[in-house]
């Protein structure tokens, strides 16, 4: 069976996959000794209190010039329960430190009254998430890289039943070569773009299309199956990959990269010309350049050389930033990141580099 990487995989997709993935730890952080002062915006609010359909992303945006660095000026309150997490009626306080690093404190805004000892539950989908839900889910779980051919030897759909081609949620196929596999639920890839960096022709790897999830009706040499979801029309020759039903959930919270990276975007999801917030990139940079989940990348755009209406040289023109994108997913040789800021499309080869 083909070695792939199915980490952000599930039969399983609750919210705990999904609120996991995108609740940032967010945990007490000094500035280093000689750290950039974090900026504060001139309109900033004294105190703001957070309501539902906030983000973590655009409550940082109201107090700061950068909001990734929010981690920098997180301060817990002992007296708040589990100050990990932000939720609606909570009052943010901005105030100072004693090195003169600006700080946001939290007090619940929820008045409690206790009458008699009693267990209080807090609904964890109530907190407020660094990101809209919905725009990470389908790109958290889906994207996968693997080696060139790598999906050749793994099972594939054989045939429909009743001579189908084309598949859907709820038909039922019949699959090879998965005949001794210890799994039950299967996801349907197809091969997809090869990736390959724009400067040096290095082969960084094939992006994976995942096309659904199927389950096993009755196993064998030829198995029968039924699939369970589908993002698009599955047909014969697509590959399986068994379900991963122990994941980790990924904690992260934004920072910068720990050294200089430079790499360019590779892929934009929904194979489009041009992207925008909250759509999911592939970028040149993976973990051999040091990627971690959470790395703020800036996103820059390259602009011709112009000539020089008075001299007649050559104006260079400088790169322009295009926007900010988080990092969710880590391969070796590329990552997977989410487009969170966009003062402009984001484009096939752009520059990502140190935010």
């Amino acid at each position: 069976m083909v070695q792939v990487d199915i980490s952000g995989f599930s039969r399983r997709k609750t919210r705990w996959v999904v609120l996991g993935a995108i609740w940032l730890a967010f945990t007490l952080s000094v500035a280093p000794a000689g750290a950039e002062t974090v900026q504060v915006r001139a309109d900033a609010p004294d105190r703001y209190t957070v309501t539902k359909g906030d983000t973590l992303w655009s409550i940082a945006g109201r107090f700061l010039e950068d909001p990734w660095r929010w981690p920098e000026i997180w301060q817990q309150n002992p007296g708040v329960e589990n100050p990990h997490l932000i939720y609606p009626g909570d009052v943010l306080v901005l105030t100072g430190t004693e090195d003169g690093q600006p700080a946001v404190k939290a007090l619940r805004g929820r008045k409690i009254t206790r009458l008699q000892p009693e267990i209080r539950v807090t609904d964890r989908d109530d907190a407020i998430p660094t990101i809209p839900p919905d725009a990470i889910q389908p790109f958290l779980t889906n994207p996968l890289v693997i080696e060139e051919d790598g999906l050749d030897h793994a099972g594939y759909v054989a045939a429909g039943q009743e001579g189908a081609i084309v598949l859907g949620k709820y038909n039922v196929f019949f699959a090879k070569g998965i005949d001794g596999a210890d799994a039950d639920y299967y996801n349907l890839f197809r091969p997809g773009r090869v990736l390959v960096h724009p400067e040096t022709d290095e082969f960084l790897g094939q992006q994976a299309i995942h096309l659904g999830e199927a389950r096993v009706l009755a196993a064998g040499d030829t198995a029968k199956m039924e699939i369970t979801s589908s993002t698009q029309e599955i047909g014969l020759g697509d590959r399986m990959v068994p379900a991963d039903e122990n994941i980790a959930l990924p904690y992260y919270q934004p920072s910068a990269p720990g050294r200089d990276v430079n790499g360019y975007v590779l892929d934009i999801a929904g194979a489009v010309a041009e992207g925008g917030p909250l759509q999911s990139i592939v970028v040149s940079l993976g973990a051999r350049e040091g990627m971690e989940q959470g790395h703020v990348l800036r996103i820059q755009r390259t602009e011709a050389d112009q000539k020089d209406p008075v001299t007649g040289g050559t104006v260079e023109i400088p790169p322009q930033d295009s926007g900010l994108a988080i990092v969710y997913r880590v391969f070796e040789k590329v990552s997977y990141a989410l487009v969170i800021e966009a003062s402009r499309s984001i484009h096939m080869n752009d520059r990502v580099t140190n935010p």
